[in-house]
């Protein structure tokens, strides 16, 4: 069964699991302590963290290890804030950050700081504009990830670092998702990471803070691991995610190469095989194995089901799959489509013959989650009923008021307006995206007693 969803976790790495299982042979010891079976502990560590930092682009006594990548997020924000606390409580972040440093960006809110939230465009991407607009004589810290862990994106991270070093703010870069493919250019200042996504253990996060950055742990710190990350190591996870990240690199070129190609066929015969798609993220500024695309009039829930049962693994961003009712936020704030959404990350060793057979039967499951939703649109050159009809959608969740939208377009006459009154949030990204897809104008929303009404214009 294709698992295609290793931006998730990457299944675990050879060398991960010989290494893993040497070193609980050997370094099951305190490395703290002198007698030869711990100071056997102390050079695994040390070998492991040299490893780790040579892959990372910094000295070995500035990177910890973690107990995840999120923890490594949070013990960064909070620290990095912390130690430039007499400069501001301003921190700067990215709409389209992973969530562990959105949560943490809204528990710095609730504490009192102020947080500035970057646009990115359609493709998903900031502008160091964007940055340097935001940052303010108060900014203690600005965020941003290497590459987006949804569609792909990969970010310019080096144009937005010179900006706040000419400001005079650090940079915390995220590089969960691009780690394992290369170092992250540019001048950065803390960087965080995680091994279950180049195909380490789960468990193992990576914290690197530069020299010369202040930086002040939020938590009750002791020896170890430079007081960042208090506790005793998890040995054996920290020395295999190194020795799988190094290995991982040293294959990453040709690989990154062999499944650029595999995406871009999907990329290029998902939207000629599937009427209505849209295929997301930026088309050159990406990672090698990632690609991420949205299907009108399609519960996202059902769909990945349906793959499922094809024995295909993906994940999605659409609402429908959600207990909250709303698309990811990563979706959201670039404005896309949202309904049927489906991402697609190819672990390494993905053959063309696996990919062949996902595109052979993703049109096959897409139609049949239409079939069953009753998409029916009207028939062409059927006459009109009326100037500006209203179609009461409240209760219906997506993708159900986009469908009786497409339903409703045909019955009234070109130039003519239908009004979609929804209570469904995701109705104030998807309409939009199904005007620009299918050619007609969004003329705008107005709040409702029950709802909002979204009005659009027949243009075809």
């Amino acid at each position: 069964m294709p698992y295609f969803d290793t931006a998730s976790a990457a299944p675990l790495h050879p060398v991960a699991r010989q290494a893993l299982q040497a070193s609980l042979d050997e370094g099951w010891a305190d490395p703290a302590r002198l007698y030869r079976e711990g100071r056997r502990a102390r050079l695994l560590l040390d070998a492991a963290r040299e490893a780790a930092a040579e892959a990372v682009g910094c000295r070995p006594d500035e990177l910890v290890f973690t107990p995840s990548g999120t923890h490594a997020v949070h013990t960064g924000v909070a620290g990095a804030l912390a130690g430039r606390r007499r400069v501001g409580g301003h921190l700067v972040v990215s709409a389209v950050e992973h969530s562990s440093v959105l949560h943490a960006a809204d528990a710095h809110e609730a504490g009192g700081g102020t947080v500035t939230r970057v646009p990115v465009d359609r493709a998903g991407a900031v502008s160091p504009s964007g940055y340097a607009r935001a940052l303010g004589p108060s900014t203690a810290l600005a965020c941003l990830q290497s590459a987006n862990h949804e569609v792909g994106t990969v970010q310019p991270v080096a144009e937005v670092a010179e900006v706040c070093a000419a400001a005079g703010v650090p940079l915390l870069v995220d590089a969960a998702q691009s780690l394992g493919w290369g170092p992250v250019e540019g001048g950065w200042s803390v960087l965080t990471a995680s091994a279950h996504k180049w195909g380490g253990p789960a468990g193992v996060g990576l914290l690197a803070v530069r020299k010369g950055v202040r930086f002040s742990p939020q938590f009750p710190s002791d020896e170890r691991e430079s007081g960042r990350s208090p506790g005793f190591v998890n040995l054996p996870a920290a020395v295999a995610a190194a020795a799988s990240l190094r290995a991982v690199r040293a294959e990453a070129e040709a690989e990154a190469a062999r499944l650029r190609v595999l995406v871009d066929r999907i990329r290029r015969r998902v939207a000629r095989l599937v009427p209505d798609v849209e295929v997301v993220g930026d088309p050159e500024r990406r990672l090698p194995h990632l690609v991420t695309f949205s299907c009108l009039y399609v519960d996202g829930e059902t769909l990945l089901h349906e793959l499922d049962r094809a024995g295909y693994s993906v994940s999605s961003g659409s609402s429908c799959t959600s207990s909250t009712l709303t698309p990811s936020h990563v979706l959201r704030a670039m404005g896309v489509l949202s309904e049927g959404n489906v991402r697609v990350s190819l672990p390494p060793g993905t053959t063309a013959q696996e990919v062949n057979g996902f595109l052979e039967v993703l049109p096959g499951v897409v139609a049949g989650v239409r079939a069953t939703l009753g998409v029916v649109e009207p028939a062409a050159g059927a006459p009109p009923v009326s100037e500006a009809l209203e179609i009461d959608a409240l209760g219906l969740r997506c993708p159900q008021p986009v469908i009786e939208l497409a339903r409703a377009i045909g019955t009234v006459p070109v130039g003519g307006t239908v009004t979609v009154l929804s209570d469904d949030e995701v109705a104030r990204l998807d309409i939009p995206a199904w005007c620009a897809m299918r050619g007609h104008t969004y003329v705008g929303e107005a709040p409702r007693a029950a709802g909002v009404a979204y009005t659009v214009r027949r243009r075809v």
